[in-house]
């Protein structure tokens, strides 16, 4: 019988543009790849089913725990896209304890859709919330590609495998 592996993610680093924010954000809210879908029905079903008609948008954001001049510049402005990297360490568990640890890094095309002013009470910290939208992340686990979706270019793998290859063909763009 195969042994059990629990993986556990508990902290994370993020990079804008490649300088290290450590430290300096209190959460990040990746997003999520989700698909769009529509309601199908035709003459003799006797039910209706949902099909995939493609990828909505990707948002997340970034909570600070304060306001830093090198974030801000690249906060506030929509015009301008930023590089994000976040990296995270996973812990491999078994019946023996701790037995691996790997990276998960995710790289992203980000644009930042609203600068906060922020916020103030007397005794409790500021916190500065960062809204994002995404046109390309790529995650890997260990080294290896989990996801690849870059929206303008239309490439989407899961694995390694291209998910759109056909479609590109069909509308000529392969």
């Amino acid at each position: 019988m195969a042994g059990f592996s629990a993986h556990r993610i508990s902290n994370a680093n993020v990079y804008l543009d490649g300088n290290s924010f450590f430290g300096q954000c209190e959460e990040i809210d990746l997003g999520t790849v989700k698909t769009v879908m529509s309601d199908f029905q035709g003459l003799g079903m006797v039910g209706l089913i949902e099909l995939p008609d493609g990828i909505d948008k990707l948002e997340g954001k970034i909570v600070w725990n304060s306001l830093y001049y090198e974030a801000a510049k690249r906060l506030a402005t929509p015009f301008k896209s930023v590089q994000l990297q976040c990296r995270s360490n996973v812990q491999v568990f078994n019946n023996g304890g701790l037995v691996d640890e790997v990276p998960l890094v995710t790289l992203m095309t980000i644009t930042f859709k609203e600068y906060a002013l922020g916020s103030y009470k007397p005794r409790d910290p500021s916190k500065f919330e960062s809204p994002f939208s995404a046109t390309y992340v790529r995650q890997q686990l260990n080294g290896q590609e989990v996801l690849l979706l870059d929206y303008l270019a239309n490439i989407f793998r899961v694995g390694g495998q291209d998910q759109l290859a056909k479609y590109r063909q069909n509308i000529g763009q392969a």
